[in-house]
């Protein structure tokens, strides 16, 4: 199950600016057969609720279709622009056509659009979003500061993205999983790359918020400290304070000196703890 609660939302990792992308005029709504409706190659989405599209489909059987999408012309098929979403689910519900505007627009603002829709509707991960902006930018040849026009954001915040894509792959699944956000990658970005994979799932097991997350990368920018990171122990370690943590909750870690030799440690914050310590046992 995922993790919730680490930190801040979308609007926090991608400012609340609006979007603006330069097109023509939207044609009348027409009815469109779903047959010759096909998806936008070039859609930053990659991942589509199964139980999400059944809830949409279910709901568009009842009320129909309050929105149309948006398509562009081509040859004698119509590539969406926006509304996958609801174009799938009209499948599922058994629909035959969709309402939909026809807009003209050239390739390049084709995929700008599309990551923009999605962006505003706050329907990708913080990954599909920087993979949406690093193929505008090698397919269309742009910078990152006319990357960063295109899509009405700041150089800044697209660089942030980019950065995104140069973290070990484990980072960026974490972030697609939603088990990190943006806020905590871009504190793993900023640690050197032989510690990041350590950051990562020191951000995880302790549900660090992006702060202490922050903080954390601060630390380890300074020279290596016995106290801050923390040797890999073999699977026999974890074991045994996952035997201990139903007892001691998260307070037990365990320390290796030098010599082969260490120590188990309990924190605790008052006598009260003790007693509690000893109660779990005597109802073991």
């Amino acid at each position: 199950m995922k993790q919730k609660g680490l930190g801040r939302g979308l609007d926090a990792i991608f400012g609340t600016e609006k979007v603006a992308v330069k097109t023509t005029p939207m044609t009348q709504m027409t009815e469109i057969a779903i047959s010759q409706i096909i998806p936008n190659p070039t859609q930053p989405r990659t991942q589509f609720d199964e139980e999400a599209l059944k809830e949409l489909s279910d709901s568009i059987k009842q009320l129909g279709i309050i929105q149309p999408i948006t398509v562009k012309k081509q040859d004698e098929k119509y590539i969406i622009i926006s509304g996958e979403r609801r174009w799938r689910a009209s499948q599922l519900a058994g629909l035959t056509t969709l309402p939909a505007y026809i807009r003209e627009v050239d390739d390049e603002n084709l995929h700008a659009m599309a990551l923009v829709e999605n962006i505003q509707r706050q329907d990708l991960n913080a990954i599909e979003i920087a993979l949406g902006m690093q193929r505008l930018i090698d397919e269309c040849n742009l910078t990152q500061e006319a990357m960063a026009e295109k899509v009405g954001k700041k150089r800044s915040t697209v660089s942030n993205y980019m950065r995104l894509l140069s973290l070990p792959s484990e980072v960026q699944l974490a972030l697609k999983e939603g088990l990190i956000t943006m806020g905590h990658a871009k504190a793993i970005a900023g640690i050197s790359e032989d510690r990041q994979l350590w950051a990562l799932k020191k951000c995880i097991k302790k549900a660090l918020s992006v702060r202490q997350a922050e903080e954390l990368a601060r630390k380890l920018a300074l020279p290596i400290n016995a106290d801050i990171e923390e040797e890999e122990y073999p699977e026999s370690y974890a074991r045994l304070v996952e035997q201990l943590e139903p007892y001691f909750s998260d307070r037990i870690s365990i320390k290796r000196g030098k010599n082969g030799g260490g120590k188990i440690v309990i924190d605790f914050s008052s006598d009260a703890d003790i007693d509690s310590f000893i109660e779990r046992f005597r109802n073991k």
